[in-house]
């Protein structure tokens, strides 16, 4: 083999290595904890409003794909296949990681551009306002296939409070050429139950609630 396919085979594994830890991370450290430890929480928070800003978290989130990728994953793969192929294990997780936090946070800020930032868009709102426990994956089904979690997102039903900038026109309405994918539902502004009920839902790893009448079911079993 020679020094490139070494180092292109490596780079494919630790890709795939991460696009798994993508998934297992999201599904149970994330979601199953239902807010306890710093991943989960900070996790949840997120599903209350629903939006995306830069946080020094991100820093931290990181540091963990380093320590793994340069202490981890590099010297088993040095021990089991050489220099060559551990750099690129090493090179393709953090690449990896780096694609799965730019689809993330564009998947919340932007249109899409194409068919596959369309289907990111669509396959991870489902997960976000109709079905938290369904369509972990966010750069790829692929595991929610093997695992079982995976939804067909259908129409996804948004609440207004929650609508994402590119989704919405001047008036506040569905773009057109969204609307055979989202739907606007529930009252325009928040209120201090509404968000009472958005964050124990979310700690709880429900949807978003539609009115301020709905009640807040029990948490899913861990």
């Amino acid at each position: 083999m020679t020094t490139a396919l070494a180092a292109l085979g490596g780079f494919v594994v630790g890709a795939f290595t991460w696009n798994l830890a993508e998934y297992l991370l999201h599904r149970f450290a994330m979601h199953h904890l239902h807010g306890r430890g710093i991943m989960s929480r900070e996790h949840l928070e997120h599903h209350v409003k629903a939006g995306w800003n830069f946080s020094p978290i991100l820093l931290l989130s990181w540091l963990g794909v380093v320590v793994v990728g340069g202490l981890g994953l590099l010297p088993v793969a040095w021990l089991i296949a050489g220099p060559v192929v551990a750099v690129g294990v090493s090179l393709g997780w953090a690449a990896a990681y780096f694609f799965y936090e730019y689809q993330h946070a564009v998947a919340h800020l932007r249109a899409p551009s194409g068919r596959y930032s369309a289907w990111v868009r669509h396959h991870h709102f489902h997960h976000h306002f109709g079905h938290p426990m369904e369509n972990h994956g966010v750069t790829t089904p692929l595991w929610d296939h093997v695992f079982g979690t995976w939804a067909d997102p259908g129409v996804v039903k948004v609440p207004r409070r929650m609508a994402l900038p590119w989704l919405v026109d001047e008036a506040g309405e569905v773009r057109p050429e969204y609307r055979d994918r989202y739907e606007l539902v529930g009252p325009t502004s928040p209120s201090d139950r509404l968000d009472a009920l958005d964050r124990a839902r979310a700690f709880a790893s429900r949807p978003p609630v539609v009115d301020a009448d709905a009640d807040v079911e029990a948490p899913v079993s861990a």
